[in-house]
């Protein structure tokens, strides 16, 4: 049994002159990459088409394309090699302080709400660091050796403890020029006014606007945009009014350079949660996770 496993686990070097290779299609660039010759790099891929019992380049001239079969390992290879390089950049980080965080989560949120607020942790909690890296939908985090993940949406994440910590009140809001030429009610009044929805809440305006008793207005026209921060710019240069989360544009509201257009807001069905892998204990996300809950009780309505 050692000896069959040992015939199908090629070196880490072999594997990375196989990515070098395979990204490039060139055996002449992976070798100048890592500083080896051309035979070298040759010779290992050559052991490992044994290995594997395929070939995995076809060669033409002096160039070479990936098979069939060399484009699926290829794609394996990668992610496994990432997941290497992010153990390795774990360990070392490690090695230079008491302990560093691996969080998934999501751009906009990170860049609106979670970084602005971290030095406040970095003052309580010296010794730890964080590394981000963006994620859109849910995945295995033992698998991608993240601690931690920052999740909207629905507690459905399975194999995994999830942790509520931020629910999502939404707001109508508009830019100052935007409510001098439209006027100041004009949701209620002006049926026709720009209205900009984000693609991932597609609900979002015909549910308010049902709550408002505004359903019957041609009210669900306008443009669309794929994330908030790209919303938050078109409400700025009064393209519209956004129905936005009032922790993401506080800020802006309080110094006056966006209006609330209603006293109301709507509180969607989905919520941000915290998740790390079923059973874990680390004590450092323990840290971070008292620090997001506080940092979440304090963010109250800005209206």
């Amino acid at each position: 049994m050692i000896n069959l496993q040992r015939r199908y686990m090629p070196s880490t070097t072999t594997l990375q002159i196989f990515e070098a290779a395979s990204r490039h299609q060139s055996f002449t660039l992976a070798a100048a990459e890592l500083s080896l010759s051309q035979s070298a790099i040759s010779k290992q891929i050559k052991e490992l088409e044994h290995i594997v019992g395929a070939g995995l380049f076809r060669r033409t001239g002096r160039e070479v394309i990936l098979t069939p079969a060399g484009r699926r390992l290829a794609a394996d290879v990668t992610v496994e090699l990432d997941n290497i390089r992010r153990i390795m950049l774990r360990a070392v980080s490690a090695g230079n302080m008491s302990s560093t965080l691996q969080i998934a989560t999501l751009p906009t949120f990170a860049s609106l709400w979670l970084i602005p607020r971290l030095p406040t942790f970095f003052k309580a909690h010296p010794d730890l660091e964080v590394n981000f890296t963006t994620r859109f939908k849910p995945f295995d985090l033992t698998s991608e050796n993240f601690d931690l993940a920052i999740h909207f949406g629905q507690k459905n994440w399975p194999n995994t403890k999830m942790r509520k910590f931020l629910s999502e009140r939404m707001i109508p809001v508009c830019s100052p020029q935007f409510s001098t030429d439209y006027g100041s009610n004009a949701l209620i009044e002006t049926p026709g006014a720009p209205l900009l929805h984000t693609s991932s809440r597609p609900s979002a305006w015909p549910d308010y606007l049902e709550q408002e008793g505004l359903s019957k207005h041609a009210h669900l026209s306008g443009r669309y945009f794929d994330q908030f921060s790209m919303v938050i710019a078109a409400v700025n240069a009064s393209l519209g009014i956004g129905l936005l989360p009032d922790y993401l544009v506080k800020r802006e509201i309080m110094d006056g350079s966006l209006i609330v257009m209603s006293g109301s807001h709507l509180e969607t069905s989905n919520s941000y949660y915290f998740v790390t892998p079923r059973n874990q204990e680390n004590e450092s996300v323990e840290k971070f996770y008292s620090w997001i809950v506080d940092q979440a009780t304090q963010t109250i309505p800005c209206f």
